[in-house]
Formats: C-alpha cells, structure tokens, sequence
C-alpha cells in the first residue's frame, strides 16, 4: 500500500513527461519568505502548474519578475498586500500556505500561535471567498492548530470540505525516510516511511513497523530514530543559530506534495501521501494517517494499518497534546471578531 510507486519525485528535469499537462493555477500565500520562494521555484519547474499565484505582504512583485524568466510553461503573477489578495485567490485550484513567522532557537512550534493564527485566520477567509472550491495545502505552523483554524473558518462561510483541507506533514515523512536510508544504506527514494499524528514533536509519530522495505532496528536505536525524527526541525533550527527554521527541506516537501495533489487532480490513480486531516480513524478530530488522493482531494482515508506495541504507546501519548492544540485552534475562531 505504501510502495514506492505511489511515492512522487519532484522533477527537476525539462525532459519532465508532459503527458499529464493540466492547466492548473496554484498559489502560494507567503512567497516571498523562507519557504515561499523556493517552493515557489520548485513549482515554477513543474509543468502541471500553467498559473503561479504569488502573494505576500512584500517583495512579492520581484519574486514573481525574478521566477516569470525561467523557460517553463507557468505564467507567473505577482500579488501585493490584502488588496491584492483576492486578485491572488481568484480561479485557485490549489492553494499552498506557507505564510507566517518562522520558530527561532527555544521555540515550540506552538510558540507562533498567537502570530500564525492571525495570518492563517484571514488568508483562510479570503480563500472562502475567492476560492471556495480550491484544495489548501497549510504549512504554516503550528499545524495542528492552522488546519482546525482553516477548517472552522471555511465552516464559517459554509465552504468547508473536509476532503480539501490538508495540513502538509510531508517534511516529517521525507526526513524519516533520508534517517532510514541512512542506517541501513539504503536509497532515500526507494525508502517510504508512514507519519501519522500530527506535526509538533510527540505526535509526529513514525510507523517504522510499516517501512518499504522493510527494515528492523534494536529497541534503543529505534526509540533513537523516533526521536530524531520527532525533533528534525529543532535540529535545523539549532544548526541555523537564529537565522530561521526548515525552510529549503520543507519547500521541496511542500512541492512534493502539491505535485501529488495535482497528478490525483490530473486522474493519476495510486497517489497516496500522509497528511493531517479531519478524520475519524482515532478520538482525535484531526489525524494525519495515509490518504488516497484523488480527482477532489482525498478519495479514501487508508488509517493507521497494524501498529507494533511500540507504535501503539507513542499514539496514546501524543492524544492529550494533539486534543489540546486542535482545541486551542478551534476556540481561536469561535473567540475571533
């Protein structure tokens, strides 16, 4: 089920197949900060995007003279400030969000709630009114609290779809698979590691038990390996010393799975990414498990599968912290003006 068929490359090829063009206007909200404008680049190269949307509250017009020279086939807009937001918005299919302050060296992921609210609070809202049909990609953390946000936010509108609203988890999935490959001198890309839970710490929850292919590891250097992955950020935070946080590793993640989004779009069958999502395959309301994408976003949810002991513990203790967050996201919203 989590073959390395499903798993997308991101391209970087101009040879890349053509076969699957769709014309397909995808924007990014907060191109011009740390994650934006790579991801940015990345998509630009891509030619399932024919319209690049780019906004932010600066530089967003250079950004976009800058990627309009590249030789590919994606137009390229430039958007500046709120009133030109809904310009950015208008027509979306996709619509990628990484806006918002990045965490510096003592930071929790929680510690940008109050500022990173704010900014997912009104970019969700304008995307209900301008694209209110539009798949959303968050990446803005801390996740698990910006996908209850936009989702109460999207409900507030009578907009909301469950099926498309991601909070992309994709860097915690492909940071597992490189630490796979790693110790076993395997090749990443024909590593695929399951993450499930959700995206902070304790609930980012790899499903080693379920790698392919396979591999085994001794107690302690897998309760080691969860940890590392648990904690990947802090160490790119660390080693960055107050200049920011993951920012080329979490735009190619991001391109990674906007890619997935768009082939499922496109009717490629067997695009299968984790993400974390409203769900019903625990207590929580919101879970990243695998999902089956599909022409409108997810097709199937394919849960959490068989769990090892191991496994099993590290779920039931990331509940608490995972509950808390997605309430504090909802009540953000309920409490807004």
């Amino acid at each position: 089920m989590f073959s390395r068929a499903v798993r997308p490359a991101v391209s970087f090829a101009r040879s890349f197949s053509t076969s699957m063009q769709n014309n397909a206007k995808v924007a990014v909200l907060g191109a011009s900060g740390g994650i934006g404008q790579p991801l940015s680049l990345l998509l630009k190269n891509s030619p399932l995007v024919s319209h690049l949307s780019l906004y932010d509250i600066a530089h967003t017009p250079g950004v976009a003279a800058d990627l309009s020279h590249i030789e590919t086939r994606a137009q390229v807009s430039g958007h500046l400030g709120p009133d030109q937001l809904g310009a950015a918005l208008k027509g979306c299919d996709v619509v990628v969000i990484p806006a918002g302050v990045p965490r510096k060296p003592g930071m929790t992921r929680d510690d940008l709630f109050n500022t990173n609210a704010t900014i997912v609070a009104t970019l969700a809202d304008a995307c209900a009114r301008n694209c209110p049909e539009a798949i959303i990609c968050v990446i803005a953390n801390p996740v698990n609290s910006t996908i209850p946000i936009t989702s109460e936010v999207m409900k507030k509108h009578g907009v909301y779809n469950p099926n498309r609203v991601f909070g992309v988890t994709t860097l915690d999935i492909v940071r597992a698979n490189t630490f796979v490959a790693e110790l076993k001198g395997l090749d990443p890309a024909r590593v695929n590691v399951p993450v499930v839970g959700g995206h902070a710490g304790k609930t980012i929850i790899p499903l080693i038990s379920q790698c392919t292919p396979k591999v085994e590891f001794p107690a302690d250097q897998l309760s080691a390996l969860t940890g590392r992955i648990q904690e990947a950020g802090t160490e790119v935070v660390k080693a960055k010393a107050g200049a920011g946080s993951a920012t080329l590793s979490m735009a190619y993640a991001g391109a990674r799975f906007t890619f997935s989004v768009l082939d499922a779009m496109n009717g490629k069958e067997g695009v299968v990414e984790c993400a974390f999502v409203r769900s019903e395959e625990t207590e929580c309301k919101y879970f990243s498990t695998p999902l089956l994408l599909g022409k409108n976003g997810i097709e199937k949810n394919l849960g959490l599968g068989k769990l090892s002991a191991f496994e099993e513990k590290l779920v039931a203790d990331a509940m608490d912290e995972l509950k808390a967050s997605i309430k504090k996201g909802e009540e953000f919203v309920a409490n807004m003006k």
